[in-house]
Order: C-alpha cells, then structure tokens, then sequence
C-alpha cells in the first residue's frame, strides 16, 4: 500500500515534469488572488482613511450653525443669519451628555509676519476647542480661559501657516499681525493635512472667540457651535436637546422654521459604512469570478493530464495501486497548483498594495484575514476542481488504459 507521503512525493514529481504546463496553469489562480488581494488592500486603505478624516473632524462631533435670512425676497440659505450667540454655547454647554462647547468666529483676512504675510481663516474658539476636534499642540501651548475671559492678544498657529510666516524659526514667541492687531504666539498645532473635503486645515490661525469678537469683528454672534458629545451612544439625544433648548432661548413657537440647523457627522459616517458594504460586495463578485475562472483552468489542464497519463495509471492499477491512492494523487496535484498559485497571487497581491502606496500615493491596507481567507479560497477551488479529474483517473479500468494509444 502506498503511503500519504509517497503519495506526495508522485504527486510532486508530476508537476515538476510538466513544470511549464503546470505554472501556467497556475497563472488563473495567481492573478485572481492578486486582483483580490489588491482590490481589498485599496477598498480597506480607503475606507479607513474615510474613517480617519470623519474621526479628525472631531469627538463625537455635533455642529449648530445658524439658520437662513430672507432679504428683499432672496433667502441666503444656512449660515445666513445671526442668530447664534456665546450665551447659546454656554448654555448648551450645560445639557446631560455634553463634554465639551466652542464658539466659532471666522475671520478672513491677512497675518503679517516680519516680512511675510499670508491670507488665511482666523477663528476665535474657545480653549475645548482641542477636545472638541481632537486636535492637539505640536509646540507651546493652547491659551488658557483666563487669557479668554481677558480677550488677550494670543494666537496658535496652523502648520501651512508656520511654514509660510515662520520657514526658518521658531514661531513661538514671535509676534503676527491680524488687522493690524498684534498677537503673541503661544503654540502650534499638529499637522492635520486636507479635510474630506479637500481643504487643508492646517490653514488656520486660533485665537480666543472673546478677542476675535471684541478687537478684530464686533457683537456676540457666533459663526458655529461646536459641540462635543460625550460619547456616539449619546449624540442623537444630546441634539435633540440642543434643538430644544435653542427654540426656547430663540422664543420659536411650533410650526415656525428653526433660525439654527443642528447637524452630526453620523450620516456621513453611516453613508461610509454603506459605501464599504457595497465595495465589499464588489470585492466578493471579483474574487469568486478570478477564482472560478482559474479552477475552470486547472480542471481542465488535469483532465488532460488523467488523459495523457492513461497508460500509466493503468499500469499502476495492474502492479497494485488502489483507487484510492490515484484519488489521492491527483486531488494533491490540483490543491498543490490552487494553493501554489494562491500564495503567489498573495505575494504578488501585497507587493501591487505597496507599488500603489508608494507610486500612486492611494492609501492601501492589507488585513491578515484577507491573506488567510485568500489561501483557504484557492485550496477550497483546488479542492471542488480537482475532484472530478481525480474520480475519473480512480475510476479507470486498468485493462482498456493498459491498451489505450
């Protein structure tokens, strides 16, 4: 009787003959399995710097803008009216599942430096403005609620802004030029690079929401109210607390349109996950075609093998060879060249993750489980391919192939 290992080592020295016949039999695995290795690596890259960016806008962020203002029969759309104040934001700041409220104040407009100068956004926010977003000091510090409270001449500076006032010195200490107002840098902020929406946020200037509002605008108004949650189980509740809250202050009696608009990033996230569900999908439809296509290959490649091998396998049978042990043997061939091919389509598929990295600057991850899941796919194809070979080699009378030309 035939051991399991001599089964292999036939097995092995079947395919080493035929070696260009059996690497291009292979070849149907090999790029079905680097398709999908690659087509995961991108979609996952994708989706997580997707994730990235909706995480980088802030901690269990929730916006309230203020609402639209109609003038001479033109409505401006949201953003439009004035109807956000400080006293909103302090008192929201109070609600059950809270963490954290900022104002915002935005001022466009030019900061001089030395000789350099530089447009950019001025926001004055409030000192939660770091737990908001989640944005944290690259060097010196973030102004403090004395120094808010006091409206001081403060400033912490966006990277862009760094490299375009300071190329060649420490900003700290230094001073800026807002509307021709002075600031005394404080800090700098970590690098952030571009939003989802493509706008570099380390295009910006921070300074207290008090000083923005008394030296460099005017009022009370805010531009936004960045609201913190304390975590995402809460956001939902904690906006329609805000909502209520702000049409009471506001005197908004039901069936009259809000002057504010109270927005999550939970949309956005939940369209993402859609987003990633219908790629997965997509990624599963390639990697059964790629895979099919090559156990189609290697089905038919050991067809003609059990074909060309007749004599051989009916001489086996006449020497003592059971079925069992031809089952075997070519059942090993197929998994061999499924699983070969599978773990250099897996090779070939991380090196095209990198290359695309690298040369394409598209962000690329490869899951363990998709390398994992990828061999066990093509040992399964070798598997279901290879059977039916296989039982027809088993299955070979060893009188006609000893006779078969």
């Amino acid at each position: 009787m035939i051991s399991l290992v001599q089964t292999v080592r036939l097995a092995l020295q079947a395919l080493v003959r035929n070696r260009s016949r059996s690497l291009l039999t292979m070849l149907g695995i090999v790029i079905g399995v680097a398709a999908v290795i690659v087509t995961v690596a991108i979609g996952t890259g994708a989706s997580s710097s997707v994730a990235n960016q909706i995480n980088g806008l802030g901690s269990n962020l929730i916006i309230v803008i203020p609402g639209s203002v109609q003038t001479t029969g033109a409505k401006t759309g949201n953003g439009g009216a004035s109807s956000l104040t400080v006293a909103d934001g302090l008192a929201i700041a109070k609600l059950p599942g809270v963490s954290a409220v900022s104002p915002s104040v935005n001022v466009r407009g030019q900061v001089i430096a030395g000789g350099q100068n530089w447009q950019t956004t001025v926001t004055g926010v409030a000192p939660t403005y770091t737990t908001v977003r989640s944005w944290d000091v690259a060097s010196g510090r973030f102004f403090s609620q004395n120094e808010t409270d006091s409206a001081a001449k403060v400033a912490v500076l966006g990277q862009t802004v760094v490299s375009q006032l300071f190329p060649n010195r420490d900003p700290v200490g230094q001073t800026v030029l807002i509307r021709n107002v002075p600031f005394t840098v404080i800090g700098t902020l970590i690098g952030r690079g571009q939003s989802a929406g493509g706008q570099d946020q380390d295009d910006t200037v921070l300074i207290p929401y008090t000083s923005a509002l008394d030296r460099l605008v005017g009022g009370t108004s805010a531009g936004a109210l960045m609201v913190s949650a304390t975590d995402a189980a809460h956001i939902d509740s904690v906006q329609t607390q805000i909502t209520g809250l702000l049409e009471q202050r506001h005197g908004i009696v039901a069936g009259q349109p809000d002057d504010f608009s109270v927005r999550n990033l939970q949309d956005i996230a939940q369209a993402a996950s859609a987003t990633s569900a219908i790629l997965g999908l997509l990624l599963a439809a390639v990697a059964a075609v790629s895979l099919l296509v090559g156990g189609i290959g290697i089905m038919n490649i050991m067809l003609v093998s059990v074909t060309e091998r007749t004599r051989e396998i009916g001489l086996r049978v006449a020497l003592g060879a059971r079925s069992a042990a031809i089952l075997r043997q070519f059942l090993i061939e197929a998994v061999v060249l499924s699983t070969g091919g599978g773990a250099i389509g897996v090779v070939l598929g991380i090196a095209g993750a990198i290359a695309i990295a690298v040369f394409a600057h598209w962000p690329s991850s490869v899951p363990i489980a998709s390398v994992f899941l990828a061999l066990a796919f093509s040992a399964a194809v070798g598997v279901f391919f290879g059977y039916w070979p296989a039982r027809k080699a088993a299955a070979l009378d060893p009188i006609r192939a000893l006779r078969f030309e």
